[in-house]
């Protein structure tokens, strides 16, 4: 599985609140309408960054921290994001990530710039930075989450098997 994409550049600590602010997340139940306000609160202009099926999100360490907003990956994935690179994720929001099809990659993310070419390639596992001539090791993905990444999450995946094959 090869994906291509433009990095969008975070820093540190990004934590579910600023992903989804609760003023919006209470009184929007649409994930369409709730993507228009992807990162508001940390950039006013991000939702206007996102090239649909071709940004990735790059960040520092422990993104998804905080409240654990379970709508936060799906408002992530509705906005158009393919991916998210990050050396570590909090461990709810990681396993929600997959659950609804959201493909997170651990990685060193300190040599990805803004607007940086990047190519992920799972099966051999590493991220190549295009625009620099870096590759990057990868954390390996479990078979069984690429295979949750394929049928667009756990549920497709249920629908489609009728159990989860682990």
């Amino acid at each position: 599985m090869s994906i291509l994409g433009k990095s969008i550049k975070l820093g540190d600590n990004i934590n579910t609140d600023f992903i989804i602010s609760g003023r919006y997340k209470f009184a929007i139940t649409d994930m369409k309408e709730l993507a228009k306000h992807i990162m508001e609160d940390i950039d006013p202009n991000f939702a206007r960054k996102i090239i649909p099926g071709k940004s990735m999100i790059v960040a520092g360490n422990n993104f998804g921290m905080g409240s654990s907003r379970e709508q936060a990956p799906l408002v992530i994935k509705e906005a158009g994001i393919q991916a998210v690179l990050s050396p570590q994720f909090a461990r709810i929001f990681f396993r929600n990530s997959f659950n609804v099809g959201l493909l997170l990659i651990q990685t060193d993310t300190s040599k990805i710039a803004e607007d940086d070419e990047l190519e992920i390639d799972l099966d051999k596992g590493w991220v190549k930075n295009l625009t620099q001539n870096i590759n990057l090791e990868i954390k390996p993905l479990p078979k069984f989450m690429q295979a949750l990444l394929q049928e667009g999450g756990i549920i497709n995946y249920y629908k489609k098997y009728g159990e989860l094959k682990i």
